[in-house]
């Protein structure tokens, strides 16, 4: 991948984007790994504010430290970062007392209870932003966002941008050594952080992102039939998550009133 190429296309395309929309810059959401990590660096280099914020809730502290290692990188390179820490943990808390759901009864619990923590990083993004006049800038690759899905519904998926969409997970990697990110963003196993136990991309989805870029860039030209051992696995995995994820991925459904019905 030519990188530096990627890299001022997607800088401009930001820096443009945010004149147009009339806002001083924007705000991500820093987790301690790499797309975040890539992402922010490019709202950075775009001269406009960006604020970064980290929102630990019940966070692996290994998480929290690689994120402020980043966060203090750049706040050393630009002079226009702010960043910020907002504990949403109590939130969090308050919010599953609220819930009140019985696990045993309800089996897809601890999944809502993921997702939950999600979108109230999102709530909390687009509060700072709007506070702020920035707009919220997503960390979704092309993997996660239009291949399996991989990401929550107006959670991480509710933003107004999303620069490295558009880009392989292999890719963002790429971009973040060409970047000189710090050694533990650019070595940093990728994870949701949504869960209390450590679960790795890998581990929840079973397979890992080159494995599933492989069958992403060759979906639609290619059937079952084509694979065999571990991709024909993999390829079953991604048929699998990307058809459940169609809601998602497809513009939200409306229901067509016919013209002459009106009136």
């Amino acid at each position: 991948m030519q990188t530096e190429k990627v890299t001022e296309r997607i800088v401009t395309w930001l820096k443009d984007y945010a004149e147009q929309a009339g806002v001083q810059g924007y705000i991500v959401g820093i987790s301690g790994g790499v797309d975040s990590a890539v992402v922010s660096t490019l709202c950075a280099m775009t001269g406009l504010k960006t604020m970064l914020l980290e929102m630990p809730i019940h966070q692996n502290a290994e998480h929290v430290s690689r994120a402020w290692e980043h966060i203090d990188f750049l706040k050393g390179k630009f002079n226009n970062i702010e960043a910020a820490t907002v504990d949403l943990t109590p939130a969090f808390g308050d919010l599953y007392k609220s819930f009140n759901a019985d696990a045993t009864e309800f089996p897809n619990e601890q999944l809502a209870l993921a997702n939950t923590r999600a979108r109230l990083r999102m709530l909390t993004l687009y509060y700072f932003g709007q506070i702020h006049g920035l707009l919220v800038c997503g960390t979704g690759n092309k993997v996660e966002d239009f291949g399996i899905g991989f990401y929550t519904k107006y959670g991480d998926g509710g933003v107004d941008v999303s620069p490295i969409a558009d880009l392989y997970k292999t890719e963002v990697y790429e971009l973040a050594r060409s970047l000189d990110l710090v050694e533990s963003i650019q070595n940093a196993i990728p994870t949701d952080g949504l869960w209390n136990t450590e679960r790795t991309d890998e581990q929840q989805i079973g397979a890992s992102y080159p494995e599933l870029e492989k069958i992403q860039k060759e979906w639609g030209t290619k059937t079952e039939e084509d694979y065999s051992g571990r991709d024909l696995e993999v390829f079953k995995i991604f048929q699998k998550m990307n058809k459940a994820a169609q809601h998602k991925i497809q513009p939200i459904p409306v229901c067509d009133i016919p013209e002459e019905w009106r009136g």
